[in-house]
């Protein structure tokens, strides 16, 4: 039996969105923990983005549970009078140095008793495992998806597991130099579905004008995701 030709109606986009830059003047690796915010700049950013698809068909709009997460999507839902879903699985990834600074000379690292936690890197040792990371995005993105059937739907989420689960559906290996990242701050990652098949991914960053100039000329990275 011949194959039905896909419709229109068969194409469902879903970006993939980081939030905006947090207000963090201690440094601190603030992963899952409550009470970290946007920063003016972050709030720019947000409103940026949301300009940038207040065209765009978007009939679903869902976050990680964590504050700077749901202050991103705020904008983006306003503008297609939508209210924000809330799906834990677009939340950071786990990190044992949550709470701390990280570094060498003032950071963790000074403690021997953190040591153990760097021993591999390919799982990695300091925190939820990558493959975990992916099963609970790709149901994320899944559940986005129907719900945005033949339209588009935005989740924000996390530097991290938004930058694994790209690699997972481009084929590349999970564990990877976390300076080599392609996923700004307030940055797009689309994928483009026919039917329950991702067919292409895309990369955009709207608000790069917005970037820290220490940022805007190279990848943005974070050792352990944002």
């Amino acid at each position: 039996m011949a194959q039905k030709p896909q419709t229109n109606r068969d194409v469902t986009i879903v970006h993939l969105m980081r939030h905006g830059e947090v207000h963090n003047p201690h440094g601190i690796l603030y992963g899952r923990l409550p009470d970290y915010h946007l920063s003016e700049l972050g709030l720019k950013m947000a409103e940026r983005v949301a300009d940038h698809l207040a065209g765009r068909d978007i009939t679903h709009v869902v976050s990680s549970p964590l504050e700077r997460a749901q202050e991103t999507a705020a904008p983006i839902a306003g503008r297609h009078s939508l209210e924000i879903a809330t799906d834990d699985r677009l939340i950071e990834a786990e990190n044992i140095f949550q709470g701390k600074t990280f570094g060498v000379g003032d950071g963790s690292l000074r403690n021997p008793g953190h040591w153990k936690h760097l021993t591999n890197p390919f799982k990695p040792s300091w925190g939820e495992p990558y493959i975990e990371q992916v099963v609970r995005m790709m149901g994320a993105l899944g559940a986005a998806r129907d719900a945005a059937r033949g339209h588009e739907a935005v989740c924000v989420s996390h530097q991290l597991p938004i930058w694994v689960t790209r690699s997972f559906v481009e084929r590349r290996r999970l564990w990877h130099d976390p300076r080599n990242r392609q996923c700004s701050l307030a940055s797009l990652t689309t994928f483009t579905y026919e039917g329950d098949k991702i067919v292409s991914v895309g990369y955009s960053e709207p608000a790069r004008d917005l970037l820290p100039a220490k940022l805007a000329g190279k990848k943005q990275n974070k050792s352990f995701g944002a």
